[in-house]
């Protein structure tokens, strides 16, 4: 929002949220309806099409946003090093609205406009028509707009929205209060317009003319620098009539210079070309890839979680990924067509990029889903991608490199003891983070219990869990007899073993829960159970009656930059113990592996998350 909001900042349907697509149906139902029920000689054959280009103007954005998210994560010509925050993609959401406004003035051209309603599909003077409107009128006529909305009444009132974004991205070039875009579509009119009324109009000249204020839109407002130099050496007149993503980056840092739309001209022209234009765009072209401190490798879980994925929909990633949003079903042959890809790609890609202090982390993501993991035939295929990503970060110099979710199983990898095996002489270290884990839900548990049942798959962190607690002189019931009796022959020797019991019963107030929990077993818990999971996975809530706490995590501290997405299913700035373990092996130094059965003291590692400000989560969240 603006500083100062003025006339007509808000769209029109913004009281109808996600609903905002109703305003173009009775448009679409009528061109359809029109398109069948006339004959071939009277048939409103543009009418039909505006539809589906609309559905590829978002395509084509929606590219551009996942294209520039990938490589400004990776680093290779990043323009700015400041971060996005998920207040940033909060303002940027609606960027779909501007395709909304364009829609509906489609329709209406083109039902009270003879002339728009039969179009031949090519027209050269229509489209040379268009050029030189574009390069003279619209260009010129920008340029002194966007002077005049520098000024500070409709700076404040208006564009300062626009310019909240400092780092910009492809969809920061559409977001401006409703005002501006009128004024914009008035600009970009010019030409169209004046081929229709002229007779000169084409499908080719109108759809390739919006094609290219969205290409150049979105392009001027990556935050990567990807116009090669000797394009201009061979054409150094092009430096006037083409500008670059660092030559508008320098707009949104500066404010008052490079005010031009997509040419330079009137910038070189009226002096207020910014001085260090060509240095930042020759700096950015020669800027490296980064290489990371410390990598956490994910995967994908749900079929459509590359959705909620930061390279996906950027206002799905910033909610907690709880359940398939109705909307996604229009979907599914892409996200069908997404996985075909994922399966024959089945590589490690680069997923977030965020900065703790002076530690760079990056997420990398294998191309896996969760239901992949569970097949046995795939296991082979799965460790020969995880080992592939750990040898990659050895070699970028990665100090840690931490196994997520699933990345991490015992019957996979014996939490990683496998990759360490193979590799001996690895530098980097794996973590799987299970003493943070362990740590959090000992944390989580309520002071004054006596005792706790555990339930569900017995893991290493459960068997830790049970270790620990057993000291403090809390009673851990197992309710699975080889797991009881594995466990006690190992805490023979130890303080506190008589506290471990074998038990059947459901009368426990505190269950720690792990991967499996089975339906029938949550519908015996007593009324006002808590579960606490120590599994990477939430379990189903089944009871309303019961409490169900996250699994483990932790608040982060505002320092930690970059977020601007959820991790999976946990709120908005929660980050998974797992995760958080491997920032804490970067920032204490730590030259260990915790992989296999080994597992770091769980107090040492919490005091660690404590002092360097991640905040601990004692409720559930529902």
């Amino acid at each position: 929002m603006a500083a100062t909001p003025g006339f007509l900042t808000d769209w029109p349907w913004k009281p109808l949220g996600s609903f905002k697509y109703v305003v173009l149906a009775p448009w679409v139902v009528k061109s359809i309806y029109d398109f069948v029920t006339s004959d071939a000689t009277t048939r409103n054959s543009i009418a039909i099409v505006i539809l589906p280009l609309l559905m590829t103007r978002m395509l084509h954005n929606q590219i551009w946003i996942s294209f520039s998210r990938y490589k400004t994560a990776k680093g290779k010509n990043r323009i700015v090093d400041k971060t996005i925050e998920l207040e940033q993609v909060d303002r940027e959401k609606d960027w779909d609205d501007q395709i909304i406004f364009n829609g509906l003035l489609y329709y209406l051209v083109n039902y009270y406009m003879e002339e728009a309603r039969h179009l031949p599909v090519w027209r050269l003077d229509g489209i040379i028509i268009i050029i030189v409107l574009h390069a003279g009128p619209v260009e010129f006529l920008y340029y002194w707009l966007h002077r005049a909305l520098h000024h500070h009444f409709l700076y404040n009132r208006y564009h300062s929205h626009h310019h909240s974004s400092i780092v910009t991205e492809p969809i920061t070039s559409v977001i401006h209060p409703f005002a501006e875009h009128i004024a914009y579509f008035a600009l970009f009119a010019i030409p169209l317009m004046t081929t229709v009324v002229s007779g000169t109009a084409s499908v080719v000249a109108a759809m390739g003319y919006v094609t290219y204020i969205d290409l150049m839109n979105n392009m001027g407002h990556c935050n990567f620098e990807f116009i090669p130099k000797s394009l201009f050496a061979m054409f150094p007149p092009l430096k006037y009539i083409m500008y670059t993503p660092s030559y508008h980056s320098l707009h949104h840092t500066q404010f008052r210079t490079n005010y031009s739309l997509f040419m330079p001209f009137y910038d070189y022209l009226y002096g207020t070309m910014d001085k260090s234009t060509e240095t930042l765009y020759e700096k950015s072209l020669q800027r490296k890839e980064e290489s990371p401190n410390v990598v956490y490798l994910t995967h994908l879980t749900t079929l459509d979680s590359i959705y909620h994925m930061r390279l996906g929909f950027a206002s799905l990633a910033s909610k907690p990924h709880t359940s398939s949003k109705w909307y996604l079903w229009i979907l599914s042959p892409v996200t069908v067509l997404s996985m075909l890809i994922t399966q024959v790609y089945g590589k490690t890609f680069t997923v977030e990029r965020n900065v703790f202090k002076n530690l760079k982390l990056q997420t990398w993501a294998i191309s896996i889903y969760k239901r992949q993991y569970s097949m046995e035939r795939q296991r082979q295929s799965i460790n020969g991608l995880i080992e592939e990503a750990i040898l990659e970060a050895d070699a970028k110099g990665v100090k840690v490199f931490c196994l997520g979710l699933l990345n991490q199983g015992e019957e996979l990898n014996n939490n990683g003891e496998l990759f360490i095996r193979r590799n001996p002489k690895l530098k980097v270290k794996l973590v799987d983070g299970s003493s943070l884990a362990v740590a959090v839900v000992l944390n989580s548990i309520p002071r004054g219990t006596t005792q706790v049942v555990i339930r569900g798959k017995f893991n290493k962190i459960a068997s830790y869990l049970a270790l620990a607690l057993c000291q403090k002189g809390i009673q851990v019931a197992l309710t699975q007899e080889k797991d009881y009796e594995m466990l006690k022959s190992k805490l023979k020797s130890v303080d506190g073993h008589e506290k471990l019991v074998f038990s059947s019963v459901y009368t426990q107030k505190t269950w720690l829960v792990g991967e499996g929990l089975s339906k029938e077993e949550q519908m015996k818990a007593s009324k006002g159970t808590l579960m606490i999971p120590y599994s990477q996975f939430p379990p189903k809530k089944l009871r309303k009656d019961c409490f169900y706490y996250t699994t483990p995590s932790m608040l982060i501290p505002k320092h930690l930059e970059n977020v601007d997405s959820c991790e999976n299913w946990l709120p908005r700035r929660v980050m998974s113990a797992w995760r958080i373990a491997g920032i804490l092996q970067g920032l204490e130094g730590w030259s260990v592996n915790e992989c296999g059965n080994e597992v770091l003291n769980a107090e040492k590692v919490w005091d660690a998350s404590i002092r360097h400000g991640f905040i601990p989560i004692m409720k559930s969240f529902t």
